[in-house]
């Protein structure tokens, strides 16, 4: 569990910089973990509501929800 708490950081960082939406391929070769590590870190994301995910053909992308949008304790508005 603290690998995954530690790619939930390191993913958190990394769209934080990059602002043009990953996909979990891009996200795995960031982070250096396989892509199930890097999908079951963006479902946490996601379920959290920290993440949008944008279906683009078979592609997702995955931005950082930006804080106004995102309520304390991970929940929408």
């Amino acid at each position: 569990m603290a690998k995954l708490n530690k790619v939930i950081s390191e993913i958190r960082e990394i769209l934080r910089e990059d602002t043009r939406g990953l996909t979990i391929q891009e996200l795995s070769e960031k982070t250096k973990v396989t892509r199930i590590t890097a999908s079951i870190a963006l479902a946490k994301l996601e379920g959290l509501g920290e993440i949008d995910v944008r279906v683009l053909g078979n592609c997702k992308l995955h931005y950082l929800k930006e804080k106004s949008k995102i309520k304390k304790g991970g929940k929408n508005e």
